[in-house]
């Protein structure tokens, strides 16, 4: 930090030295100038110098200030350096607020015009004001705003490799957690339906006559071990598990999926219509996690209650629906938790879970009561393996700076070419039409000139004269006639220098009158 301020102050130190030097030149006592106007100088580009870093604006008024005190146009050799510096040093450095410099821009502009009636009415030198203006300050204050915007972009571009190397390692870490995921979602799909038709075996045999008392005891410890593991497993899943995240089933067909639930004691009924046919393999594994977790929930759910799963395939769908009745006790008057039915297989996530599924298969899953009481879980799946819809993604907020300060150095850069342009086109435009109203303040129509007759009376400010002579003959003009009071020029043609009309006066009379140049 230290080291960064000695530096700092040894550059402001160079820059105050290099600003004064053309002051110590061109105001030099012995060539015109005072001691008075060089202290004045040095020590105010001095304090411009210190406050440069952080009113960068107020440095750039200071030097405004000493250019107008010695010359009113703006324009002089020994603070035109320090207009072209501190111009751009302030689009380099000032950051906000925005309006502030077109503010100074335009206070200056008519303070040059403000300025007018001291120098005798000289209406060009606000131009030149304006002109000295958009050359020394504005030009350089855009190209320091140009500057400024690059370095902002090439930081932005730096914090984005940074940002994307912590990204990638934040990727691998999502990586591992969704590996643990689809751990989870297989041990779901494999102890989860495997617990479940231990439970239905041991509740046959819990109520099988043929057994003693102390077996069917015996297996009723085993159903109330068997729905413990599955509750413990559902809270280690919980665990591992990332919602919605893909999983892989058992290798396993659906026909092998409905015999081991048959063998099970689960009444299940298996249809297939359509043509047999490959499936792809995300569909595949589709169809098996919606048939395994359909029967593990009607096993859990509706014990004793029908169960059928129906596979239709047509020419570019495969449909799968599984069905169950009402369960032994739905017409008992038992007060049934809400939601029971597939939702609770897995703690609230199993149609979600199968929602994905489908959804990535390219398919779309609907669910619902049935009028008697029963459960319906359908979805319809493509057989061409068509994308999911993609979710999207915000850009890093670093991606944003990086794209908006891009548009601003754009935009900048061409606002540091057009602007400088537009302004000297405007002030080109302004200062023509200018020189077109005093050209027409000084124009006298040839008829008006073919009137005036040598004798008559007339006077500088007559009526039948136009208001402002030109200030002198043309170039080259021959010698006024001898005895003369005054002679006044004024001009042939609006556009045109030469000829001119020259009106000679004596004693309030028009002595001579010719066409000259």
């Amino acid at each position: 930090m230290r080291r960064e301020r000695l530096r700092d102050l040894l550059l402001d130190l160079g820059l105050w030295g290099l600003l004064a030097t053309p002051v110590l030149l061109r105001l030099d006592p012995n060539d015109g100038g005072s001691w008075g106007q060089v202290v004045v100088g040095v020590a105010v580009l001095g304090v411009a110098v210190a406050c440069c870093r952080f009113l960068p604006l107020v440095s750039l008024g200071l030097a405004v200030a000493l250019s107008l005190a010695t010359s009113p146009e703006l324009f002089t050799p020994a603070y035109a350096l320090a207009l072209v510096v501190f111009g751009y040093l302030a689009g380099r450095r000032q950051q906000r607020p925005d309006w502030a410099a077109p503010a100074l821009f335009s206070a200056v502009a008519a303070l040059g015009f403000a300025l007018v009636p001291l120098s005798d009415g000289n209406v060009s030198q606000g131009f030149t004001v304006v002109l000295v203006l958009a050359l020394a300050i504005v030009a350089p204050w855009l190209t320091g705003r140009y500057v400024r915007q690059y370095a902002r972009l090439v930081r932005a571009g730096w914090e984005l490799a940074a940002r994307m190397e912590r990204e990638q390692e934040a990727v691998a870490d999502r990586e591992r957690l969704r590996e643990r995921s689809r751990i989870a979602g297989d041990m779901h799909d494999s102890l989860g339906h495997d617990l479940a038709l231990i439970a239905l075996r041991a509740a046959a045999l819990e109520v099988d006559p043929a057994l003693a008392d102390r077996q069917q005891a015996a297996a009723g410890e085993l159903r109330v071990a068997a729905a413990d593991a599955t509750a413990r497993l559902r809270d280690i899943i919980g665990v591992l598990r990332e919602p919605g995240a893909p999983t892989t089933p058992v290798g396993e067909t659906v026909e092998e999926v409905v015999e081991r639930a048959r063998a099970s004691g689960l009444g299940v009924e298996l249809t297939r219509r359509g043509p047999d046919g490959a499936t792809p393999p995300m569909v595949d594994r589709a169809v098996h996690r919606l048939v395994v977790e359909s029967l593990t929930n009607a096993a859990k759910h509706a014990p004793g209650a029908p169960v059928r799963v129906a596979l239709e395939r047509t020419a570019g769908t495969v449909t799968v629906a599984v069905s169950n009745g009402p369960g032994a006790g739905a017409n008992d008057g038992a007060p049934r938790r809400p939601g029971a039915g597939p939702v609770g297989s897995v703690g609230g996530t199993g149609l979600v879970g199968l929602d994905e599924r489908v959804r990535l298969a390219g398919g779309r899953l609907s669910h619902g009561a049935r009028a008697d009481g029963g459960f319906v879980v359908r979805a319809v799946l493509p057989l061409e393996a068509g994308a999911a819809a993609p979710v999207p993604v915000p850009a890093p907020a670093s991606v944003r700076e990086r794209d908006r300060a891009r548009r601003e150095v754009r935009r900048g850069l061409a606002r540091a070419i057009w602007i400088p342009l537009a302004l000297v086109a405007a002030l080109g435009v302004v200062m023509l039409a200018f020189g077109l109203w005093t050209q027409s303040r000084s124009f006298l129509d040839r008829d008006d000139y073919a009137g005036l007759r040598v004798g008559a009376p007339l006077a500088a400010d007559s009526d039948e004269l136009p208001p402002h002579p030109l200030d002198g003959p043309p170039a080259d003009a021959p010698s006024e006639p001898p005895g003369m009071d005054a002679c006044l020029y004024y001009r042939a043609a609006m556009t045109a220098s030469v000829p001119v009309y020259r009106l000679c006066l004596v004693d309030g009379r028009l002595a001579d009158k010719a066409i000259v140049g």
